[in-house]
């Protein structure tokens, strides 16, 4: 790619993100957009609640973003919003020692070099091949600055990963000293409750506690197959949802027309009675329903003990001799259950689980696709013989710097954003029993895809070297990635200009949200309709986030021009995201952090891939000594990863007994704990099985959907 191109490319993106920012600061202001642009301060308003309610009253969104300390972040966003913040932080701190020496040092000896020849008088229409290390002549002593900076910059990512890992471990243990008595502490999920001929799985679950843990064990509730019941509950919101419109609708007409299909076919009818008479029709066979699970349990159920320490025990002990009996794991906060889930015996999640591989592989496979096509638009050699009659046309200056230095990262970007959906599909069905669960599912599942369909495709399609074969042979794989990474450099800034700085400024204006608010505006009366808090999917923003972090670790020393651009994003993403998090963004669950390791895990990785390709680098350039020095940091940051894993990642698997202690002693003093205990036996009574009247929704999937009786 020429620098022209990457200018072009540089200066779209660039002009949306002003036209994004600049119209969210008007849009913003207008009070009918208060609910599309601070909803957590209209739900705050709404519940009178001053804390976030009150932080609304700045006319400067920067300000609002900028000004709360990190304990208010962490007491309005949680700590699983804190911990993604870290990421900025890291992120910036981590590149911006990058850019000192990437930009400093390593860009000028790159450009000093003459193995690429540049024509200074031509020079926006030369590859930008002549910042990378590619244009360092071969053998040149001056390579050893890149090598030196290879591990100055593997030693302080190392201390930073360090640093913070200590640091939300020691935030997680607060943030737990510090928060009162919750469900989930006191509870564990008992799956595999083995059937018996002389009592129900009930008196099963009763007897074998009561027995195993007669002094801490407090009650239980067992789990019933009840997917049949929230599919009608389901239904039933959306027919309740309609019903609002339409009796919150302007114009009487509108409540009359057909039922047919897509409205266009059946009998005109006054749809307020249609719906109504659904929903009462829907109540009696959500009794119906309810009526032929009871008794009809599934062999799993919650249990819950009297103090931390005993749930701890049950959690960490195997329960019976046969070792997929009696299984446990940690109870999710009752907020955060997916009810949906059915599947309770071991066979049947393994099957699932294979399915789902078997699943994402395939669509793996499928993604090759749009994959080829933009590497054949970064090539107008290969696209115009490809396609002869657009050789007039990619003639034309403006248009072949469009097509190949805005147009792929484009389409990768618009196919890129149906798989985080689609990971959380495929998460969902391996019977896991939160939300947050199925959100870190899918969070490793996206973060692989993308590092292997945006960064290795990308980097090895369109090669002799992408031969699957090749890979047969580990010794071959250093210089693999060492010709075919540098190549894509100029490709990979693109896609940080276009996938993040545009995607950063358009998640600011919410487009989507804001088109639906005035649809809804224009044909119904809101006052009718339950106001809902979005929530941020983690398993869509963390990937990104990593994906650019590899880039910026594996492109430090083979083409830093990639650094400034990524600088930028870590920048603005730092404020949109701290803004959203504060104003817009309700936490739907707090899983404590523990998708840190997943963001050490990815860093780690890079590191090691950028050490593989200096070594491969190394060698080709005629310096096999540099190369052979370079050997060691691989194995070094390995021993250091595996020390990280036994000194932090416990910490995220649990919490140690000292706390729990703590607390159970700080319970046996306050007065109070007798009424939690007593919330606590119904905590986990799943909301399907409740009495529910179809007349009042809330906005939660997990308190009863439709109003119940208490």
């Amino acid at each position: 790619m020429i620098l022209s191109a990457l200018l072009t490319s540089v200066g779209i993106n660039f002009g949306l993100c002003i036209i994004y920012i600049a119209a969210f600061s008007i849009l913003r202001k207008l009070p009918v957009n208060a609910d599309v642009y601070a909803p957590r301060i209209v739900a705050a308003a709404k519940n009178d609640d001053t804390s976030d309610s009150n932080s609304g009253r700045s006319t400067s969104w920067l300000r609002m973003a900028w000004d709360p300390s990190e304990d208010e972040l962490l007491m309005r966003a949680g700590l699983d919003g804190l911990v993604f913040m870290r990421i900025f932080i890291f992120s910036l701190k981590v590149f911006s020692f990058a850019g000192v020496v990437g930009l400093c040092v390593l860009l000028p000896i790159n450009y000093m070099g003459s193995q690429i020849y540049i024509d200074f008088s031509d020079f926006t229409n030369k590859s930008l091949e002549s910042f990378s290390i590619s244009n360092v002549n071969d053998g040149s002593k001056r390579l050893w600055i890149h090598f030196g900076s290879v591990y100055a910059f593997t030693a302080f990512v190392c201390y930073l990963l360090y640093f913070e890992y200590n640091y939300i471990s020691s935030k997680r243990f607060e943030f737990y000293s510090s928060s009162k008595p919750k469900p989930d502490e006191f509870t564990v999920l008992v799956r595999g409750v083995p059937e018996s001929s002389t009592q129900s799985l009930d008196e099963t679950v009763e007897n074998f506690f009561s027995k195993c843990y007669p002094l801490v064990y407090l009650s239980h509730y067992m789990l019933y197959n009840t997917s049949k019941i929230w599919k009608i509950v389901h239904d039933a919101e959306k027919i309740y949802e309609k019903l609002a419109i339409l009796k919150s609708t302007k114009e009487s007409s509108q409540r009359f027309g057909r039922v047919g299909f897509l409205g266009l076919c059946g009998p005109k009818v006054d749809l307020v009675e249609y719906y109504e008479k659904k929903l009462e029709d829907l109540e009696v066979e959500t009794k119906i329903q309810q009526t032929f699970v009871t008794g009809k349990e599934l062999p799993a159920a919650f249990v819950s003990f009297k103090t931390r320490i005993g749930a701890a025990v049950a959690l960490h002990i195997q329960q019976g001799q046969n070792p997929i009996e009696w299984l446990t794991e940690q109870a999710p906060e009752a907020r955060d259950i997916y009810w949906a889930f059915f599947s309770t015996s071991f066979l049947t999640r393994w099957i699932g689980n294979v399915v789902v591989v078997i699943a994402c592989a395939v669509l793996t496979i499928l993604f090759f696709i749009p994959v080829l096509i933009v590497q054949g638009l970064t090539n107008l050699n290969t696209l115009e013989a490809l396609f002869p009659f657009l050789r007039g046309i990619l003639d034309i200056a403006i248009i072949s710097e469009v097509i190949t230095g805005y147009l792929p990262s484009l389409i990768l970007k618009t196919f890129l954003a149906i798989v985080p959906p689609v990971m959380r599909l495929l998460s969902s069905i391996q019977s896991f029993v939160s939300h947050s669960q199925i959100e870190k599912s899918a969070c490793i599942k996206v973060l692989w895809f993308i590092i292997w369909n945006v960064f290795f495709a990308n980097a090895l399609s369109g090669s002799i070297l992408y031969r699957l074969n090749i890979f047969l042979e580990p010794k071959k794989i250093p210089n693999i990635l060492a010709v075919a990474v540098p190549e894509q450099a100029t490709f990979f800034i693109t896609y940080v200009v276009t996938s993040g700085w545009t995607n950063t400024a358009s998640e600011l204006l919410r487009l989507t949200a804001l088109i639906m608010s005035y649809i809804k505006r224009i044909f119904t009366d809101e006052s009718g309709e339950e106001f809902k808090v979005p929530s941020l999917h983690y398993s869509s923003e963390i990937p990104r986030i990593l994906l650019f972090g590899l880039l910026g670790i594996t492109y430090f020393f083979l083409s830093p021009l990639i650094l400034p651009f990524l600088l930028v994003y870590f920048c603005l993403g730092y404020i949109v995201y701290r803004h959203q998090l504060l104003n817009v963004y309700s936490p739907q669950f707090e899983t404590g952090g523990t998708f840190w390791p997943i963001v050490h895990n990815c860093t780690i990785f890079s590191l090691v891939l950028m050490h593989l390709i200096a070594v491969g680098i190394f060698g080709l350039k005629g310096l096999p000594l540099a190369s052979t020095l370079t050997i060691p940091l691989p194995i070094i940051t390995l021993l250091f990863n595996s020390y990280c894993q036994k000194r932090f990642v416990p910490d995220f698997k649990g919490y140690p007994v000292e706390l729990m202690a703590e607390k159970d002693r700080r319970d046996e003093n306050d007065p109070e704990i007798s009424d939690f205990r007593e919330k606590l036996i119904t905590a986990y009574q799943d909301p399907a099985l409740k009495p529910i009247h179809f007349n009042e929704i809330t906005d939660s999937r997990n308190a009863p959907l439709l109003a119940s009786e208490s």
